[in-house]
């Protein structure tokens, strides 16, 4: 993200924006907006006046300071001085930074740290709006369950390469659990299900444990052999399951062994 917005250089390749450099755009924040850093604003400013100097060197008018002020919940700390705002209060005035320009691009690096959870709930719709709105966000985070429940993709990174572009819905069933059957005649139906080609097992919370079957597949036998089903469901791994089984041979840091290859790298 860093190479992105042209604060680090890259090693090799570039990091382009609509086919340009960050550097190359003469009103950045019309095109892009940005959050890496929630901290890194003079306490000493209000937040009102924060976002009027940014506003001005963009080009943007007074009023649409006030309108992403109210957007992010500030509107009634405007006047406060940053330095008294909490991690969440911060995070909300550096979204409400990224928003300032409208643009149609928005890069935010972990974005509810330090959120309560309305915070959480307003950070997601907000994301998922804007994304529907028809913008690129890019969304990093280390929180998977969050994740889990705002992104439409993917993309999973390892020690600098690239291991998955990929959907949250394709990642969950690549790693999936098999399939949750519950039903009065349990061995019997265990029985019809192996005789097709099924694998299953018992599962510890009760039922059957089916893999390798589609769903439709295993209500078909069902009612063929007459059997009751009581229930049916698909279990798709999490996205944290899914990103440690993806991530297994890409760690840096592992617990007890300190830096992976202990060359201090």
């Amino acid at each position: 993200m860093r190479a992105l917005l042209g604060l680090s250089a890259p090693t090799s390749g570039r990091a382009l924006i609509g086919g340009r450099p960050y550097a190359s755009l003469s009103r950045p924040m019309r095109q892009v907006g940005a959050l890496l850093d929630a901290g890194a604003v003079q306490g000493g400013r209000r937040a009102l006046d924060h976002l009027g100097a940014l506003a001005r060197a963009n080009g943007i008018g007074r009023a649409r300071v006030t309108e992403v002020l109210e957007q992010a919940g500030l509107a009634g700390v405007a006047r406060h001085r940053v330095g008294r705002f909490s991690l969440g209060m911060r995070q909300r005035l550096g979204i409400a930074a990224a928003l300032l320009g409208d643009p149609g691009v928005l890069v935010f690096d972990e974005p509810v740290n330090g959120l309560d959870t309305d915070g959480v709930r307003w950070i997601r719709g907000l994301m998922r709006d804007l994304a529907r709105g028809g913008r690129t966000v890019l969304l990093s985070s280390h929180l998977m369950s969050e994740m889990e429940l705002t992104a439409d993709r993917l993309i999973v990174i390892g020690r600098g390469r690239l291991i998955a572009d990929t959907s949250v819905r394709e990642l969950a069933e690549r790693y999936g659990r098999g399939v949750l059957v519950r039903s009065p005649r349990a061995a019997e139906l265990a029985a019809v299900l192996t005789g097709a080609g099924a694998e299953v097992t018992g599962d510890p919370g009760g039922g059957l444990s089916v893999s390798g079957m589609e769903v439709a597949r295993i209500g078909d036998l069902a009612v063929r052999h007459g059997m009751a089903v009581h229930e049916v469901t698909p279990r798709g791994a999490s996205l944290e399951e899914a990103y440690l089984a993806l991530t297994s041979g890409e760690m840096e840091y592992r617990p007890g062994l300190g830096v992976h290859g202990g060359d201090g790298r």
